[in-house]
């Protein structure tokens, strides 16, 4: 069976490019993702039950991508969440972001929107640059959990009908055949053929992509790779920034090293939580609306620019994963004032601690036996300049999980249209290294639908 559209992932990238396919009509559309459908995701660590390796990862992979079991945060704004605007103007980017998120609103994103208070923001923004941080205000609108899922199994039973939808479908390889596209094969043999591929792998499908693109010849290049800690601490040491902007986003530049440092999924009142990539397993974080912890956690990440003749960025974010994995058996906790002391944390110290791990399959231990001395010497930097901003950050009590890493560090070289130099086989979403959040991986799905519709002349702008 040929079909006029393959999308290669269910996550937000695919989902939006699925519905605003549909919402012309005409086309024959199928969606293909190696997870479970969004009914049949259920991750066994969120159940208290630790990471067992579900493969393909059920936090990460189904329909809904990572993002269905996300905080569920929209950040409305063409500054932050990817780099579309390097292939969109700034007009064409915040057109779409607004059409995105009335489309989540649609679908059951809360009214609220957070970090509209100018007079209290500007007064953060002070204290910040005292410290020699950075802050950088946007607009969040706040899901939840457990709301997040919602919202997409809204989106599944509004494409039901319209939309084919194949889950439990692990896609090989793209078929190219003298520089023409083709179509997919999928694991087993079937062949799919398309005239138009659509490929949203998602930060699971990052590897799988990169692979692809080699063996096809498409260039690459390197984002900057991304690895740091989730750092946990009492909720109330933050809730004066979180209660205006939900997630303060801050940079610093180190002192030591000139880095860039920056906060990343603020998760006020969340818990730490584990995610399984290929063969590792990495920290992060969440947060319910009507499930609340006394913790607030939240990443410091690291970003460093490797040049030649370096080409595995994401080889390098598993590499240090899995020291930590050799070391803990999975995600290690330490006391910040026990890597101040250099001693490994125990339990009998962490339950002396005014904060209590919500993470509890973690194991105590030694971060700096994971990360290099530069990578540490960054954070501990900016664990400091935060305290100026919100005293106890820099607590011995506070909690470092390790280690958290961003697997979108690959981008694909691509047109305006987000097109590769294969003639209608188009790269979205976090996967292809251009976003890295759920509306800028949201837009890059209507952008290419709408691309496509154009070209078959049933788009009409």
């Amino acid at each position: 069976m040929k079909h006029d559209v393959i999308v290669v992932g269910c996550g937000p990238a695919g989902i939006f490019t699925a519905l605003e396919l549909a919402s012309y009509g005409g086309l024959d559309v199928v969606m293909l993702d190696k997870g479970k459908d969004v009914e049949h995701r259920r991750c066994p660590a969120n159940r208290g039950l630790g990471c067992v390796k579900c493969n393909p990862c059920n936090l990460l992979s189904g329909w809904g991508g990572s993002g269905a079991f996300s905080d569920g945060k929209l950040t409305l704004s063409s500054e932050v969440g990817g780099w579309l605007n390097e292939y969109l103007g700034k007009e064409e980017l915040d057109s779409l972001i607004n059409y995105v998120d009335e489309l989540y609103v649609k679908f059951g994103a809360p009214n609220e929107v957070y970090g509209v208070d100018m007079d209290r923001i500007g007064e953060f923004k002070h204290k910040a640059s005292l410290a020699g941080l950075k802050l950088i205000p946007v607009k969040v609108r706040h899901l939840g959990t457990e709301r997040c899922v919602e919202v997409v199994k809204a989106m599944r039973r509004a494409l039901e009908g319209k939309v084919e939808v194949k889950t439990g479908i692990e896609v090989e390889e793209i078929i190219v055949e003298e520089g023409k596209l083709q179509g997919v094969r999928v694991k087993g043999g079937e062949v799919l053929k398309g005239k138009y591929v659509v490929v949203a792998p998602g930060r699971s499908g990052a590897a799988w992509l990169k692979r692809e693109a080699e063996r096809l010849g498409l260039k690459l290049t390197n984002n900057p790779v991304d690895v740091g800690v989730r750092v946990e601490i009492p909720a109330y040491v933050m809730e004066h920034l979180s209660d205006v902007l939900y997630e303060p986003k801050f940079i610093y530049y180190s002192k030591t090293f000139d880095d860039k440092v920056r906060t990343f999924c603020f998760n006020p009142h969340g818990e730490v939580i584990t995610e399984y990539y290929d063969g590792v397993v990495t920290v992060n974080g969440q947060s319910y609306v009507d499930r609340r912890t006394d913790n607030s956690n939240f990443a410091l990440l690291v970003s460093t620019s490797f040049t030649e003749p370096f080409k595995e960025p994401i080889a390098y974010g598993r590499y240090i994963a899995s020291l930590a994995n050799l070391l803990g058996g999975g995600v290690i906790v330490q006391r910040l004032g026990d890597l101040k002391s250099g001693r490994r944390s125990t339990w009998d110290r962490i339950k002396r601690s005014s904060v209590e791990p919500t993470l509890k399959t973690a194991t105590p231990g030694d971060i700096s036996f994971v990360l290099p001395y530069r990578y540490l010497t960054n954070i501990l930097e900016m664990l400091k300049a935060l305290d100026q901003v919100a005293p106890g950050v820099y607590s011995n009590h506070t909690l470092l999980y390790g280690v958290e890493v961003k697997f979108y560090s690959s981008r694909l070289e691509l047109s305006s249209k987000l097109e590769t130099k294969v003639s209608n086989l188009f790269a979205i979403g976090d996967g292809a290294g251009i976003t890295r959040g759920l509306v800028q991986a949201s837009a890059s799905g209507v952008w290419v639908a709408r691309e496509i519709l154009r070209r078959e002349g049933l788009y009409k702008a």
